[in-house]
């Protein structure tokens, strides 16, 4: 299974590509689709054709993006929230089913803490998949929720394994 995990932005939108080599999580490819720039329907077709461009690019069998909750005030929650719909409308226009994890779950999942600070994350993501460099913040959220998806998916089976017993 290949997993795309999204860490919504207005501005910079992260991206992690992972795959599921019988449990283990190995590293395809992160990055940062950046919209600094523009009125916000510009920034805005800048996230959507960057997150289609990655679909195209890595044929995802699944998407897992980070749901907001939190913003520092009803702007910025707008504009995220805009930004992370037009993430959804990338993935479900290829047809992706999309799964969506708190940044505490996110957080919980791939470092442990509910609480991590950043730095945490990108240490972690680096430590856990044999990455030369620390990913940037924005990747490294991104490939935290692609691993925290499947930490859900081994779940759920080794769950399914109990039950069937």
């Amino acid at each position: 299974m290949r997993v795309l995990g999204i860490d919504p932005g207005s501005q910079r939108t992260g991206f992690g590509v992972l795959d599921d080599k019988g449990g283990q999580p190995v590293y395809v490819a992160c990055g940062v689709i950046v919209a600094l720039s523009g009125s916000i329907p510009e920034r805005l077709h800048r996230i959507f054709s960057g997150v289609d461009e990655v679909i195209a690019t890595y044929h995802p069998d699944v998407c897992a993006v980070e749901r907001v909750f939190f913003a520092h005030n009803a702007d910025s929650a707008l504009k995220l929230g805009q930004a992370r719909g037009v993430a959804l409308v990338a993935a479900a226009r290829a047809h992706l089913t999309v799964h969506e994890y708190t940044a505490l779950q996110i957080k919980k999942a791939s470092v442990g803490v509910g609480h991590a600070a950043k730095a945490q994350v990108q240490h972690m993501m680096r430590a856990l998949l044999g990455l030369s460099a620390l990913p940037s913040p924005d990747a490294a959220d991104a490939l935290a929720c692609a691993l925290c998806h499947m930490h859900h998916c081994q779940g759920q089976e080794s769950l399914r394994h109990v039950v069937s017993s």
